[in-house]
């Protein structure tokens, strides 16, 4: 039986089904095809430890997707689908050597507090920052929504100089070269503090010397104070069924397990795509893939200069996940207090976070990972029997290719030999930290990076966030200049998904502007 479409889509990440949605809802008649066996990509949740216990595959955290402009639009529609946020009001802390620790909460009073038993001047200058990220929010968030056209952007420009004035604008550039180093350690006198921020660039690329990356510790440091965090009740994939439902509902199909062999066009215009199956799709409007760059030309069959640069698009470093069905939450050293936070990132200083990365770079495992923590269930029980809990280890940064051991005590240079010592060596971070946590393991699943490449093709060697967000790679070049919309040299053909700007996160971001440049609304 022939399938016809307006629009069709290679994959089901959660930029294709956001979207879908917006297309669907526009009146679009849309296909989406995924190779996996459950739509979502990287946001899925499961069993993967013991039965009754619930784990976020790869992403956990949900701010970006419940703040996000989709969510506004669509939010009431898939809470009628099941979608269910757990707000977090502790949503990350930072962990030290010496037994101390520092957190972000929404309590301002406590956050200050906290802040100045290390500096009596980073406390007044966290006051100062918070008291002024209102007026700051609409000018960095402006630009992360911005569609990266030349018209689009000086627009943008032109507003920020209105509001903000010539000082003011340059004073913003500044700030967004900067790398994470360069304005913690002329923001904060702290190296704790300085190391609280500084981790969450290596969320995205950003060691603490990358030209780039201030931007993130700021607005994850800001945002928390203000907004906490947001996971999903139950899972991540909360967002995903909601999805999936509401595009059927719409009358959208979403077929699994379906691989796309190759992308139809004649005369330099898509049709539609083939199936493994030998199946032909046709679309009459759009094709659009949410692969990884160097994925599309394979399926397009091409070799202009566009698809050159799409098979050098570069990736960040990769992680290992671990996944742990404990009998309780750990007993931190620094205070039980951490039990309530959402994340506890064991990163203590900015030098090791440097080193770490290079190490990384350099095809090594790092000697002493980042480890960042995730404690679900202390937000959400239902993930766990009653009185068990949930951990979510994110091993920053891993290496998909090994070349060698930092620490000279890992021999392997694959991970299926590499995996287990290598998830040891961060279990041993957190016994450090938390001393009986491997007492209370009742279950585990390491994922090195080579298994989250295998399971979802478009994290290259096990790189989550599909792409450096460096600035030779980022903005106007995400991921080629002159198509950071999405667009390609083939007409009614279009790349979404986190390499596509504005990038990673669960903001649904590539796939809404997209989806609005399509319709026209």
């Amino acid at each position: 039986m022939h399938q016809s479409y307006d629009a069709v889509f290679i994959g089901a990440g959660h930029n294709s089904l956001a979207s879908a949605l917006h297309l669907a809802a526009s009146g679009w008649k849309v296909g989406v095809f995924e190779q996996a066996a459950v739509a979502g990509g990287a946001v899925k949740s499961g069993a993967y430890t013991l039965p009754g216990f619930q784990h976020d595959w790869a992403a956990m955290n949900l701010s970006l997707f419940a703040g996000s402009p989709f969510m506004k639009t669509y939010g009431a529609e898939l809470a009628q689908h099941g979608l269910e946020f757990a707000p977090v009001s502790n949503p990350f802390a930072s962990v030290f050597p010496d037994g101390t620790w520092c957190g972000v909460s929404t309590d301002a009073t406590a956050t200050r507090a906290r802040i100045a038993k290390l500096s009596q001047a980073d406390a007044a200058t966290w006051v100062r920052l918070t008291e002024g990220f209102a007026a700051e929010a609409p000018h960095l968030f402006g630009l992360l929504g911005t569609r990266m056209r030349l018209h689009a952007l000086a627009y943008f420009v032109f507003k920020t100089l209105r509001s903000k004035g010539l000082g003011g604008t340059l004073d913003m550039t500044r700030f967004l070269l900067q790398s994470p180093r360069q304005w913690l350690t002329q923001t904060f006198e702290s190296p704790k503090v300085q190391a609280m921020l500084g981790a969450w660039g290596m969320h995205l690329d950003f060691a603490p010397d990358v030209a780039g990356g201030a931007l993130f510790p700021y607005l994850e440091g800001m945002a928390g104070q203000a907004f906490g965090m947001v996971l999903g009740k139950g899972g991540s994939d909360t967002i995903i069924r909601a999805l999936v439902a509401a595009i059927t509902a719409r009358g959208g199909q979403i077929e699994t397990e379906q691989t796309v062999t190759r992308v139809l066009h004649t005369n330099g215009k898509a049709s539609g795509i083939v199936l493994e199956d030998g199946r032909e799709i046709t679309a009459s409007r759009a094709v659009i893939a949410n692969v990884a760059p160097r994925a599309m030309p394979k399926l397009t069959g091409t070799a202009s200069d566009f698809d050159a640069k799409l098979t050098t698009f570069s990736h960040a470093p990769g992680t290992m996940m671990l996944h742990l069905a404990l009998s309780d939450l750990p007993d931190w050293t620094a205070g039980n207090e951490l039990k309530d936070y959402a994340y506890v990132h064991l990163a203590p200083s900015l030098d090791q976070m440097a080193r770490t990365y290079q190490q990384a770079k350099a095809g090594l495992l790092p000697d002493e990972p980042i480890v960042v923590v995730g404690q679900p269930t202390s937000v959400d029980p239902s993930r766990a029997p009653e009185g068990k809990h949930t951990l979510w280890l994110q091993i920053r940064m891993a290496p998909g290719d090994i070349k060698g051991d930092a620490k000279g005590e890992i021999g392997a240079t694959d991970w299926t030999q590499a995996a287990e010592p290598f998830a040891q060596r961060a279990l041993d971070i957190l016994e450090r930290y938390a001393p009986g946590t491997r007492a209370k393991i009742l279950g585990q699943r390491i994922v090195p990076p080579t298994e989250l490449e295998s399971d979802n093709p478009n994290l290259v060697g096990g790189d989550q966030i599909c792409g450096s967000h460096h600035l030779a790679q980022n903005f106007l070049f995400r991921p080629v200049r002159g198509y950071a919309d999405g667009s390609t040299p083939i007409q009614n053909l279009y790349l979404t998904g986190a390499a596509v700007w504005p990038g990673a996160g669960l903001g649904a971001g590539s796939g809404y502007l997209l989806a609005q440049k399509l319709t026209g609304k």
